[in-house]
């Protein structure tokens, strides 16, 4: 079923918002998945705050025309699922775990920061770790020495607490 002119502004409309608050754009062919996957990609991406869309490439290329994602516009070409997420990394760990147990599932590329990733640039963002992890870690290394220094002053209390307390006892 085709779309009339203003169903197809309404679509433009709609990925040019979408891609206004995203900061990553990943691209994948989805030739011969049936529509049960699909929908387990969307239930997945939609609980890591992804949008995943199937639409038509030129809509596509005319909603990304005026921002970062418009690097990508030479790489829209077949049957492509676009996923847009807020965070960096959500979109591309969606997608390419999916892949992964899904070998019809190709990743085709993306976009971050204005620039275009080809597939190993997207597998690569997909291994960064959530934005959660990342902060842990660094409390982490924030806390390291601060426990450290705690122990170390309370190793030497307890160490001149026993020679006081040697002292003190009769021979």
């Amino acid at each position: 079923m085709s779309l009339n002119r203003s169903e197809k502004q309404a679509v433009i409309d709609e990925v040019a918002a979408l891609a206004a608050k995203a900061q990553t754009l990943v691209m994948a062919e989805y030739r011969g998945i049936t529509v049960a996957d699909l929908t387990k990609l969307r239930v997945e991406a939609r609980k890591a705050g992804v949008t995943v869309s199937v639409l038509k490439n030129t809509l596509a290329r005319r909603a990304t025309a005026d921002t970062p994602f418009a690097v990508a516009a030479d790489q829209m070409t077949g049957p492509l699922i676009y996923a847009f997420s807020e965070d960096a990394v959500a979109a591309a760990k969606v997608v390419a775990e999916f892949a992964k147990t899904n070998d019809k599932m190709v990743l085709r590329g993306g976009v971050y920061a204005g620039k275009a990733l080809d597939v190993n640039g997207v597998k690569a963002l997909a291994s960064i770790p959530s934005k959660e992890v990342l902060l842990s870690q660094l409390l982490g290394l924030l806390q390291s020495p601060v426990s450290r220094l705690a122990r170390v002053v309370a190793a030497l209390a307890e160490k001149k607490g026993e020679g006081a307390a040697a002292e003190a006892q009769p021979a």
